[in-house]
């Protein structure tokens, strides 16, 4: 833009122009805003992709075989033929028991003296006994689970090969019957937790450069004395509050860009909606971000206690109570309402929305409108809470 042209553009406009690109060469020049942005989100993407599964596999159990018979042998061989399962075979419950109590084995499978006469008997009570290690409950669950899906699957196996011999009488009465039930999955066909795991993993690293990157600038620059000296220049509050906004997010877009590139490309992680929808759910997610981050500077001018306020208040939150990790319906009641006020819950949902089963609007919408709301609160309260002074 020639000088005459720039003469004539009204003060403000040339102000703010001169703030942002003030702005975009301190983050192209600070070190800490390309490792925040770029170095830190592959760390944390290579970490739940390659470190953190929900996938059980090879899950180490004990049999415990108290009188053999081809029923039994074949209940056995059916578990080791399972991908789910480690089988550690004995005759003695007891040295099962004793691996339990030492960790070595997740789960015991019980298979009592009477297992073949309560097998044939109609009715019976299973003859199976499943115990867990209950100090970690997820784990206890997927065996308990899993170990229930093979004694059924067995059943249904043994009951089509040898139909009940009795006329008249269904199958089911003592070897699973002839119903068998054909599960099919939406969505993630192959229930792959990293599936899941890593689209929700966006809004945690969006968090980190919207709101952490943006308090700990402001914080430094009335650390290092600066913004003093912008506060005594004719530069408003809101022109100061644009100019950080603008290159931070645009940073921010980039760095979700990335994200998506290593999902898509590197992790191979299915992406079925469309990336415009994806790009419209991120900056409606980063006027969230950079405002809890704006608010926060406009309180604290010291970088240490930014950073934990920008943690404690957008950090943990969006890990702990996104419904990233635990599912925000097994949450109290109360804690449930806490995440309806956090805009990571509504943007993980959307993600996971878009990447998993499409750009289905009837569920996108109500997560647009939800962050649109929290963020016009936020920058509501940041234009009554900060002002152009020094105190």
């Amino acid at each position: 833009m020639s000088k005459p042209a720039r003469r004539l553009m009204p003060a403000p406009i040339r102000r703010l122009r001169g703030l942002i690109w003030k702005e975009s060469l301190q983050i192209m020049r600070d070190p800490s805003s390309i490792l925040i942005a770029f170095i830190i989100p592959l760390t944390l993407l290579m970490l739940f992709g390659y470190g953190v599964s929900f996938n059980i596999s090879k899950t180490r159990v004990g049999v415990a075989i108290e009188k053999n018979s081809p029923e039994a042998t074949d209940f056995l061989h059916a578990l080791q033929g399972s991908r789910y399962f480690e089988v550690h075979y004995s005759s003695d419950p007891r040295a099962l028991e004793a691996q339990l109590v030492a960790g070595q084995i997740r789960g015991l499978v019980v298979v009592p003296v009477n297992f073949s006469e309560l097998l044939l008997k109609p009715n019976s009570v299973a003859p199976i006994q499943v115990i867990t290690d209950g100090s970690e409950p997820n784990t206890a669950s997927f065996v308990e689970n899993y170990v229930q899906g093979a004694w059924s699957n067995w059943q249904v196996q043994r009951g089509l090969t040898h139909p009940s011999p009795t006329p008249g009488k269904s199958a089911s009465s003592g070897l699973g019957g002839l119903v068998t039930a054909q599960p099919k999955v939406w969505f993630n066909q192959q229930i792959e937790s990293r599936d899941s795991l890593l689209p929700g993993a966006i809004p945690i690293i969006v968090t980190l450069v919207g709101t952490l990157l943006t308090t700990l600038v402001v914080a430094r620059e009335w650390d290092r004395g600066t913004m003093e000296a912008l506060i005594s220049t004719p530069v408003s509050i809101t022109e100061i509050l644009i100019s950080k906004f603008i290159p931070y997010f645009f940073l921010g877009m980039g760095t979700m860009y990335f994200c998506v590139f290593i999902l898509t490309v590197w992790f191979h992680v299915p992406l079925r909606g469309s990336l415009p929808v994806v790009s419209l759910a991120a900056a409606l997610y980063l006027l969230n971000a950079l405002g809890i981050g704006l608010w926060i500077s406009s309180a604290t001018k010291n970088q240490f206690a930014a950073s934990q306020a920008a943690l404690l208040s957008a950090f943990l939150p969006a890990f702990l109570l996104s419904g990233y990790l635990y599912e925000i319906s097994s949450m109290p009641h109360w804690v449930q309402f806490i995440t309806t006020l956090l805009p990571a819950r509504y943007f993980v949902t959307s993600l996971r929305t878009i990447f998993l089963a499409g750009d289905i609007w009837s569920l996108l919408i109500p997560n647009f409108v939800a962050m649109l709301i929290i963020a016009a609160f936020l920058y509501l309260l940041i234009s009554t809470k900060t002002v152009k002074r020094l105190d």
